[in-house]
């Protein structure tokens, strides 16, 4: 009986301290390996008052890249299916634009003829379709998308896309002092309108893309603020740090990013002195998200490249580059 009772309790112990565990792992979608420890080292040394790289709670900031970091980015951007969906609307509104390129081809609804638009067709409908309304119009606008809009693979609304293992990491970082933004190619406005909702991170936190807005009077005499087709700053490659002066005023101690678009911004924060951290998301998973680089022999992609110059950049500047197949056990929220 003694003996029984010793084999219980020891597997009560065991079990215990397996749960006691799983509750204390502040990462539990990370496999164990490089990239979580990297993570839960800088966070130790730059919180630490008696470590030498002990971080004061006002510098510490870290930024994020929002599409193909934050959540998925294939098969198309979130914001440019958005404006695609738009034209319709666009053009019932302008129906001088019917016959005129590029609309006159999105409104075939050729998917194989879209896809085949070059970028300046694309920056003539992200200017149509995001500006001309007033920043309240157009928030209303992209909060009512995203209540109906769904990916074509998951069946999902976009907002859920979003990947465990870095909502963990913004947790983990926001428990220790940090102040998470979001640096994103993607346009500003936009991103401000689920930020908060949906990564825990509040418009003001939201550095992106930015267009001119001009201050009038509505018909009411109500102060209003229209969004104009005029760009003011591309939050991309250099555009990054640049935005990051100008929005945030600190250099960042660590970044996250995914494509050529975030290295410098990933420069930018590692070339500061003390503990940084530079981390870049590579998609190597085709069964749980999808699969492209064509950095280490993935399929290439028009949409989140990632080259392999900037995989050997990442080896040789000590940036840690985050298998998504091998590093994350768990990819969505909802995945089991």
């Amino acid at each position: 009986m003694k003996s029984l009772l010793a084999a219980i309790t020891s597997v009560t112990l065991a079990l215990m301290t397996f749960t006691s565990a799983q509750a204390q792992d502040p990462l539990p979608s990370w496999n164990d390996g490089p990239a979580k420890q990297a993570i839960l080292n800088f966070v130790q040394v730059t919180t630490d008052k008696s470590s030498s790289q002990y971080v004061p709670n006002e510098q510490r900031i870290a930024t994020f890249d929002q599409d193909g970091t934050l959540w998925t980015e294939h098969p198309m951007y979130t914001q440019v299916i958005y404006c695609l969906q738009r034209v319709p609307a666009v053009v019932k509104a302008k129906p001088e634009l019917k016959n005129v390129e590029p609309f006159k081809t999105i409104l075939t609804g050729d998917q194989a003829a879209i896809a085949k638009l070059e970028l300046k067709d694309l920056k003539t409908i992200l200017a149509a379709t995001l500006s001309g309304m007033t920043t309240e119009q157009f928030r209303a606008e992209v909060k009512a998308w995203l209540k109906t809009a769904r990916h074509p693979r998951f069946n999902r609304p976009y907002t859920e896309l979003i990947y465990q293992p870095m909502l963990e990491v913004l947790k983990y970082l926001r428990a220790h002092g940090y102040k998470t933004y979001i640096v994103t190619g993607g346009g500003q406005d936009f991103v401000r309108v689920y930020a908060e909702q949906v990564y825990g991170i509040p418009p003001e936190q939201v550095v992106g893309t930015v267009g001119e807005t001009k201050y009038g009077y509505a018909k009411d005499g109500k102060p209003i603020l229209t969004k104009q087709p005029k760009l003011i700053l591309n939050d991309d490659k250099g555009g990054k740090p640049e935005g990051i002066h100008m929005m945030i005023g600190r250099r960042p101690f660590a970044s996250f990013g995914n494509t050529p678009g975030d290295q410098e911004m990933l420069e930018y924060t590692t070339a500061g002195e003390g503990a940084r951290l530079g981390m870049l998301v590579l998609h190597d998973d085709a069964k749980r998200e999808y699969a492209y680089g064509p950095a280490q022999g993935l399929p290439a992609t028009k949409v989140g490249t990632f080259p392999q110059t900037l995989y050997d950049k990442a080896q040789k500047r000590g940036w840690f580059v985050i298998s998504m197949k091998n590093d994350w056990n768990r990819i969505y929220p909802f995945d089991k």
